[in-house]
């Protein structure tokens, strides 16, 4: 079989224009691209409250889901809370549950958004609503459906979110390789932290993942992993702060494809962030992550 894409229309949010610092657009683009090679898409359902409650608390979700969240913590996500943006945030979180599904029968899946990594319990922050991955993976353990799990986040801000959710779960292995002098300043220990200097170029970053991977392989001992492919370690990302090219993006995807094909280990990935000006260069810095996960396939 190809590999399974999931996507929804409700990740494009159009109340957020294209001048705001997150790409929104991108999501409908990377979809674009995707059918436009032949590729199959596949439409989740909104994740529920009772879903969400897995890792956030009922008076968050509630917050959310009727857009009466605080003014305050509305701003430290970056959005307006809306109805839209709070269909966006569930369709996201029903697409990565739905794609590690996928990746069970298939080996590997993407979700075509996904990979909010900054929503801890109790508040969102930084573009990030709900944490989907978390969803996802607190689901898969309270059904059986996986035992271990390995969070690789090679988003370009460390997964703050992601280690408070997990940090008392010995079941759930986090990796974060992430810019040391970038957002968030707090920065909570996943199981594994690699904080990198600004400017770090493809060879460094390259050679350091390789050896990380293998660590956290062994450590995590996994059954099931799900990968953040932020393209914000590009250097010409708004955001980003290190200085990896294209060719070291795809690179850097082929080899958690290897290493997951390695340890024989079905893999969901997720979007992640990305935040040059252009939205266009975005979404094609994302189809990296498909072509490199084609190799996984059964």
């Amino acid at each position: 079989m190809s590999l399974p894409l999931v996507h929804h229309p409700y990740y494009d949010a159009d109340t957020v224009a294209d001048g705001h610092r997150f790409p929104m657009r991108k999501y409908s683009l990377v979809a674009k691209y995707a059918q436009a090679q032949g590729r199959m898409l596949y439409r989740p359902k909104l994740a529920q409250a009772e879903q969400l409650e897995y890792v956030h608390t009922p008076d968050y979700v509630s917050a959310i889901l009727t857009s009466s969240l605080d003014k305050k913590l509305a701003r430290k996500i970056g959005f307006v809370i809306t109805p839209a943006i709070a269909r966006r945030a569930c369709a996201a979180v029903g697409g990565t549950m739905y794609a590690a599904q996928f990746a069970f029968e298939a080996g590997a899946a993407v979700n075509l958004a996904g990979g909010s990594h900054h929503a801890s319990a109790e508040y969102g922050a930084g573009f990030c609503v709900f944490n989907d991955v978390a969803v996802a993976a607190a689901r898969m353990l309270e059904a059986g459906d996986a035992s271990r799990i390995l969070i690789i986040d090679l988003d370009v801000h460390q997964g703050d979110g992601t280690a408070r959710i997990f940090a008392e779960r010995e079941e759930v292995y986090t990796l974060s390789v992430h810019c040391e002098e970038n957002w968030p300043m707090d920065k909570p220990p996943s199981s594994l932290d690699i904080s990198l200097p600004q400017g770090t170029p493809d060879a460094i970053y390259l050679t350091t993942l390789q050896q990380v991977l293998e660590q956290a392989f062994r450590a995590a001992n996994p059954d099931f992993v799900f990968y953040n492919a932020g393209v914000d370690p590009h250097g010409d990302d708004r955001l980003g702060k290190l200085a990896l090219t294209d060719g070291g993006i795809a690179a850097r995807d082929r080899i958690v494809a290897q290493q997951c094909r390695q340890n024989r280990v079905p893999v969901c990935g997720v979007l992640g962030g990305g935040y040059s000006k252009d939205p266009d260069e975005v979404a094609k810095r994302h189809m990296f992550l498909l072509d490199a996960f084609d190799s996984l396939v059964d």
